[in-house]
């Protein structure tokens, strides 16, 4: 350990296989990112995680990259009871109905042409900014979406394991939060 590890990376460090992988899989879903991240244990401190972290979003095949977008939940409809999820989503929250209905419809078109929710780093993103994103997005080719997507999926693992390492407390019973201000 180098003096720059937190008491969370410590515990992380220092958890029993299952745990970290359950803190992990709640990070990202996907099972390959899990134990790619794991593989790599102990860290010294957080900057080695996140090179963990972009290197295993990089190494993720297509059905590894759906398996992990699976579990995020569309644009404007947060997880319920998951406070991390409302965070992430905070843009949303406080938007007109008729901006959070355009947004859901184009999630949902967005979802039938790629097959997967719409996924975007939706941290300290506008209503507006977040609809406009969906829309930007919507016309690229399957190819070119999937690599935005692995690019987003990065920035939110990497907020969250920011969390997970900063944050006290057990590293499994927590939730992955995104580092915005309470």
């Amino acid at each position: 350990m180098t003096s720059s590890s937190t008491p969370g990376l410590t515990r992380f460090n220092t958890a029993e296989d299952d745990e970290a992988r359950t803190a992990l899989r709640a990070v990202c879903a996907s099972g390959a990112w899990a134990e790619a991240v794991l593989a790599r244990r102990p860290y010294p401190d957080p900057a080695a995680l996140l090179a963990a972290n972009d290197a295993a979003v990089a190494a993720l095949t297509p059905a590894d990259l759906a398996e992990a977008a699976a579990a995020h939940p569309p644009i404007g409809r947060p997880t319920p009871g998951d406070p991390a999820s409302a965070r992430e989503q905070r843009g949303m929250a406080d938007a007109p109905a008729r901006l959070k209905a355009e947004t859901l419809e184009l999630g949902l078109a967005y979802q039938e042409r790629f097959g997967h929710v719409f996924l975007v780093c939706a941290t300290g993103l506008t209503a507006v900014q977040l609809r406009d994103a969906v829309r930007n997005r919507i016309d690229n080719t399957p190819e070119r979406e999937r690599e935005i997507v692995r690019a987003e999926l990065g920035k939110i693992n990497r907020i969250r394991l920011a969390g997970l390492v900063e944050a006290p407390g057990d590293t499994a019973d927590r939730p992955p939060t995104d580092g915005s201000p309470p």
